[in-house]
């Protein structure tokens, strides 16, 4: 059964995806990403030395600072900062900056839909823009599913709040490694095709998950043609502001 999409788009399709990089002068990296017109700017800073109280000072660190379009802070965003940083820790290489945090400051722009997803794509293309070394590239995408059982990818905010349920998956970006010269070989082809994060929202079932799984993971290979385009000249020769 086919649902009709208010934008014309069928079930597999995204949204066009915009990215810009070094959009903010004072910041040692920064991007801006957009799907559809869902737009956030990631902005970040450092390493600086030391870490939190909480945090491992043999390793480094990063803090992530969510920000609203308007109004406070809020519950949903927190637990947005909380996956944003779990994510962003986990492609990050830790050991080679240690006792060091590196800040990721994320403004939305504009929210219609799929808006953690944005969030962790533009964080992304912020940390290479500010020469952060990382294991690998990731990309999210949403998932969302119907009362019918259909699966819709990258959601507007209408059809988020239409559906029985959806799920965020963040992935490696297929093969392109920004390891600086050890192994991409021991964990990184592990990681290929591994899931590195996964939130879900609502009721869905082992099936309709690993359906959702499948859809999206059809989906950011694109994305990861996407990003390495966009990234490809920095990858290859700007290593101007590495640390």
């Amino acid at each position: 059964m086919e649902i009709d999409r208010a934008d014309g788009r069928s079930p597999n399709q995204l949204r066009p995806l915009s990215c810009s990089r070094g959009v903010l002068n004072r910041a040692h990296g920064s991007a801006s990403w957009a799907q559809g017109n869902t737009q956030v700017l990631a902005a970040v800073y450092g390493p600086k030395g030391g870490t939190k109280k909480n945090e491992n000072p043999e390793k480094a660190s990063v803090e992530v600072i969510w920000k609203p379009k308007t109004g406070q802070i809020g519950k949903q965003e927190k637990e947005y900062e909380m996956v944003l940083k779990r994510t962003l820790q986990s492609i990050c290489i830790l050991t080679i900056h240690p006792n060091t945090t590196t800040s990721v400051i994320v403004q939305v722009v504009h929210d219609d839909g799929a808006l953690l997803p944005c969030a962790i794509n533009a964080s992304c293309a912020a940390l290479v823009d500010a020469g952060i070394p990382l294991k690998h590239l990731a990309v999210a995408i949403c998932c969302c599913l119907a009362e019918s059982g259909l699966v819709m990818l990258d959601p507007t905010k209408l059809e988020e709040e239409k559906m029985k349920a959806f799920v965020y998956l963040v992935l490696p970006n297929s093969i392109l490694s920004v390891l600086p010269e050890e192994s991409s070989s021991e964990k990184g082809e592990q990681m290929e095709h591994g899931l590195i994060t996964s939130v879900t929202h609502g009721v869905m079932s082992v099936d309709d998950y690993l359906h959702c799984l499948e859809r999206g993971r059809a989906a950011t290979s694109k994305m990861s043609d996407f990003l390495r385009r966009n990234l490809q000249p920095q990858l290859s020769g700007d290593s101007s502001k590495a640390g």
